[in-house]
Parts: structure tokens; sequence; C-alpha cells
């Protein structure tokens, strides 16, 4: 269908890479310790929210401009590594308040934790990259339907994203429900999370296109 060919492998490398630790597992596990379980949805939702783009990039030719083009590919690195510095030295000078972290969040920082997830995965070329490289290895060279293909495989590997990311939240959020009484151990967590911030905003800063 479309084109489409080892679908089955293609699911099970998408589980693989999903539930292998890396900086989305991280944050969707620090804003649970912070927020609880809708905190951790939230940023879970958002990740998956900016993983959209870079699947509708694939399916258009984002991916393919910004791995030809040295200016787009520039200018959305450093676009996406201030974004992702700038957040991290707000968390690291945040001053928690247990108010903030209790098993109701208010609704504006639910928000905020969700558009924090949308723009660090939207604004990450690397993300871009992995689409492009990744896809259209399951997607036959004549086929006539490639952004449609390329759309739907980037659907199936966002859902289970998604689902391996709200179990993680679902985890978290229960074994940290003592730890969130404490502002001392919130304001380490800001601490981890911002750190993880500013590391990744170096990173993507680093990035060179090939």
């Amino acid at each position: 269908m479309l084109g489409i060919h080892e679908i089955w492998l293609f699911v099970l490398s998408g589980i693989l890479l999903n539930i292998t630790p890396g900086p989305d597992s991280v944050y969707v596990i620090g804003r649970s310790m912070q927020m609880g379980w809708r905190g951790g949805a939230a940023a879970a939702l958002g990740i998956s929210f900016g993983c959209f783009f870079h699947v509708a990039g694939a399916a258009i030719g984002l991916s393919a401009l910004l791995m030809a083009s040295s200016t787009a590919f520039s200018i959305l690195k450093l676009v996406g590594a201030a974004y992702l510095v700038v957040t991290g030295l707000q968390m690291l000078w945040s001053r928690p308040a247990l108010a903030a972290v209790t098993d109701e969040p208010a609704r504006s920082p639910l928000r905020r934790v969700f558009l924090q997830g949308v723009f660090t995965n939207a604004l990450n070329p690397k993300v871009a990259l992995f689409f492009l490289a990744f896809l259209p290895q399951f997607v036959a060279a004549d086929s006539p339907d490639k952004p449609l293909a390329f759309l739907m495989l980037g659907l199936i590997f966002i859902f289970t994203g998604t689902l391996w990311c709200l179990v993680l939240a679902a985890f978290a959020a229960r074994a940290a429900h003592r730890l969130r009484k404490s502002e001392g151990a919130i304001a380490w967590v800001n601490r981890a999370l911002g750190g993880l911030f500013i590391y990744l905003g170096i990173r993507v800063a680093m990035l060179e296109t090939r």
C-alpha cells in the first residue's frame, strides 16, 4: 500500500528507537516528577506534536531542503539552539513553589510544558534529518505516492512514541509522588532539566549538515 514495504520491520525499529533513553524521555520524566501525570502527558503530547512538523516536512521535501541548503539549515539550527539555551537558563534561575507542583496543576503551566515540548522538537534540525534518513528506507523508489507514504509512516512512528512517553509519564509520576512534595527536590529537577536544555542547545548549534 502506497509503496510501503516491510512495515513490520518499520514498526519494530520505531518501537526500539522510541524506548531508547534520550532527551525526550528525560524531559517527560522530569516534567512528570515536577507536575505529576498531567505534566508528563503534556510534555509527551508536545513532543509528539513537534514530531509531526518534521513528518510533514519530510513529506513535502522540507527536510531535503534543509540538507541541500546550508543557509536554511544554519538558520533553523541557530534558532533552535537559542530557544533551548534560553529555556534552560530560565529553568536554572526559576524558584519552584509547591503550589505549582501539586496533583492539580494550573492550565497555564501545562500549556507552557506542552509548547516547550513542541518547540524543542520542532526546532531541532537533527530530528528533521533523522526522518529524512529513516522513512525512505521503507518506501519503494517507484512509489507514485511518496508524500502519503512518508506521512503514514511518520504517523505510525509518532503514535508508538506517544504511547511510550505516556507510559513513562505514568510510572514517573507515580514513583515521584512523595518526591514532588519537596521544594528542594523540585529545585534539583529544575536544574537537571535546565542543564539538559542548555546541553541540547549546544549540541544543536554544533550540528553540521551532511
